[in-house]
């Protein structure tokens, strides 16, 4: 059976406490044997999560790149670098090869347009550490994909509930 594959989607330019948040994330989610997706630079959110994975042995940690190899910074922790040359246009590669998507820190435009990909195809969100009125718009616009976590171990039950039921259905 597959592995679920897990996007972590947050800003480049994240403070200390989000990205201990995402270290924390990270970590979780390798302790689960789920694959860690990123954007694979060594900033922020990215950085965070995919060093929190790799502190967990056996972890996968993916990063989608913008750039080509000679000019991206990888971050150390990335296991399969794919660079994409493709800018923010990977953004949507990030969303379409995650079965969910966490957006920690959801207020930059960069986040913002992987949790709208994601509802466009109709991929399941969590928001952590979003703002008010950022999550009451997403969930307002959301259909039911959108989801709110208090904290990592939160948002690690509800990644649960939600590769459970995706396991469900995909079952004769």
């Amino acid at each position: 059976m597959r592995r679920p594959i897990v996007g972590v989607m947050g800003p480049a330019d994240a403070g200390r406490a989000l990205a201990e948040m995402a270290f924390q994330l990270g970590a979780s989610i390798a302790r689960e044997r789920w694959i860690l997706l990123t954007g694979g630079r060594a900033v922020g959110v990215m950085d965070a999560a995919s060093r929190g994975a790799k502190s967990v042995p056996d972890s996968i940690t993916v990063g989608i790149l913008p750039a080509d190899h000679r000019t991206t910074d990888v971050s150390a922790a990335v296991d399969i670098a794919i660079f994409t040359n493709m800018g923010d246009a990977r953004n949507a590669i990030n969303v379409q090869s995650s079965d969910v998507v966490v957006a920690l820190g959801a207020a930059t435009p960069g986040t913002l347009s992987e949790v709208a990909l994601a509802l466009k195809a109709q991929k399941p969100v969590i928001l952590l550490e979003a703002g008010d009125d950022v999550q009451r718009f997403l969930t307002d616009h959301g259909a039911g994909s959108v989801h709110v976590a208090a904290d990592p171990a939160d948002a690690i039950a509800q990644i649960k509930d939600i590769v459970l039921s995706q396991s469900n259905a995909s079952r004769p």
